[in-house]
């Protein structure tokens, strides 16, 4: 499926301010399984999937997705295979088009086509199923602005604008965060349906250790741009995860 191989990232080369992210990292993700990645802040969790979707160009190393190397790929070609879930509710629609013309964008990913032939009556029927499965009534909010929704109700909607080509590789970075927990729970609810639904390849960065264990089949920890826990998820307590993550934070302030 998706394999990193001895990957290296630095921000603000030859300086007095330069970052070592990762030297030399290495990560195989298994197919049709969610990974969660977790660790504290700087650890790398964004940087890397930053790189893996194409808006960080790698300083050295290989990306191979489906035993292609995809690490001098442009975003924009990267995202015929994948899909992304960002962390802000308004990065993965167009707020200013309604429900129907964001669907229908998403649709024709990797497409070309006309703004005139942009929404196809044909799609409606799916359309409806598709928003309909989220529960949130969304199916009756065809023609609304996305500006108008709620943040969690823009967040389920790119979710299922970002699986709905059924992409090699879905990336989930930190796609809960802005919500309240209550929003939270139900937008991480809708996830896990897609993926089960689909059987969806995906890398899911999380702040929030519960989910993660509950949301993913393999949990990885970074620390400091390296692997410091990989284990099935249901073989690692919440317990275990936080204290190895107090530990770390302990070292770094008495570093």
């Amino acid at each position: 499926m998706l394999k990193v191989r001895n990957l290296w990232k630095s921000f603000n080369s030859d300086t007095d301010f330069q970052i070592d992210v990762f030297r030399g990292f290495n990560l195989d993700i298994e197919v049709n399984k969610c990974t969660a990645i977790i660790g504290p802040n700087g650890c790398g969790k964004s940087t890397l999937l930053n790189l893996v979707s194409g808006s960080l160009p790698v300083d050295q190393g290989q990306i191979i997705l489906n035993g292609e190397d995809i690490t001098s790929l442009p975003e924009e070609k990267r995202a015929l295979n994948l899909g992304r879930v960002h962390q802000s509710p308004s990065m993965g629609v167009s707020p200013s088009l309604t429900i129907l013309e964001n669907l229908s964008l998403a649709n024709k990913k990797g497409e070309s086509f006309s703004l005139r032939s942009l929404v196809k009556k044909k799609n409606l029927e799916m359309f409806v199923s598709m928003l309909r499965d989220l529960d949130l009534g969304l199916e009756d909010k065809l023609h609304t602005q996305v500006k108008y929704l709620s943040g969690g109700q823009r967040q389920s909607l790119s979710l299922i604008m970002a699986a709905m080509k059924h992409p090699d590789l879905l990336l989930l970075d930190e796609h809960t965060a802005a919500l309240d927990p209550k929003t939270s729970h139900v937008v991480m609810e809708k996830t896990r349906e897609l993926l089960d639904k689909y059987n969806i390849t995906t890398m899911m960065v999380s702040h929030h250790m519960g989910d993660a264990l509950k949301y993913s089949q393999r949990i990885i920890m970074l620390d400091k741009g390296k692997i410091i826990l990989d284990k099935p998820s249901c073989d690692v307590s919440e317990k275990e995860l936080l204290d190895i993550y107090k530990a770390k934070l302990a070292e770094r302030i008495i570093a």
